[in-house]
């Protein structure tokens, strides 16, 4: 089994997080200073490089004003559609 980092299901959650920023009109590094963070840490999660923790992405939900579990529910049914 590969690490979930590779996977096509957290594929789908790092577009859908680079997504919401974008469709925010939000750069890495004012999300980055929203979240007391170093513009890598955006470019890193966003890019596969690290993965989020749960407290980290409802830190970014909050941030770019979206809802966690509206989320996690189109997450479920975009790699449902995928499989």
């Amino acid at each position: 089994m590969t690490s979930s980092v590779f996977s096509k299901k957290y594929e789908i959650f790092r577009l859908l997080l680079v997504s919401a920023r974008k469709d925010l009109g939000v750069t890495q590094k004012v999300l980055a200073e929203q979240l007391n963070k170093p513009q890598s840490f955006v470019s890193k999660y966003e890019s596969g490089e690290r993965r989020l923790d749960l407290i980290e992405f409802l830190d970014v939900a909050a941030a770019l004003q979206f809802d966690a579990c509206q989320f996690i529910k189109k997450l479920e049914g975009k790699s449902k559609g995928e499989q």
